[in-house]
């Protein structure tokens, strides 16, 4: 699967399992932000610039917006392919997500999220982005 946009993807495969489902085997809504979270930290990785990395780097990169539409229910032991893609790194860091069933690639939920940019040593936020994520993309630092 393509998402708009994308300047790097990733997909991962996630089994859903029995503690993150209802009475009903429906995936609980705020799972799918962990299965977000699961694919987003892959996709750091394979850009060399994951969680650890960041905070070596003396950046922290807080979520400030989540969006996540849900199309149809996940259940329990279905499998599930999560995408996801960064769309734009300058000023912000914007990943796009799709969650498909592995089987038949129906759609099941889509989303975003936007982390920024803050300097450890004073908790500023960044109006730019800083060299380390340039350079991680393949971009000049300057």
């Amino acid at each position: 699967m393509k998402i708009k946009g994308a300047l790097v993807s990733h997909s991962t495969d996630i089994k859903i399992p029995f503690h993150d489902v209802d009475m009903m085997t429906v995936a609980w809504h705020g799972h799918y932000v962990k299965y977000f979270e699961v694919a987003r930290c892959e996709l750091l990785d394979k850009i060399n610039y994951n969680y650890m990395e960041m905070c070596q780097s003396g950046y922290m990169w807080p979520i400030i917006d989540l969006q996540i539409r849900y199309v149809k229910p996940a259940k329990f032991g279905q499998e599930v392919t999560v995408f996801v893609a960064i769309t734009e790194f300058e000023n912000r860091l914007k990943m796009e997500y799709r969650i498909v069933d592995k089987q038949t690639q129906l759609r099941l939920t889509k989303g975003s999220t936007v982390q920024v940019a803050v300097r450890m040593s004073d908790n500023e936020m960044l109006l730019a982005t800083p060299k380390i994520l340039r350079e991680k993309m393949g971009v000049d630092g300057e």
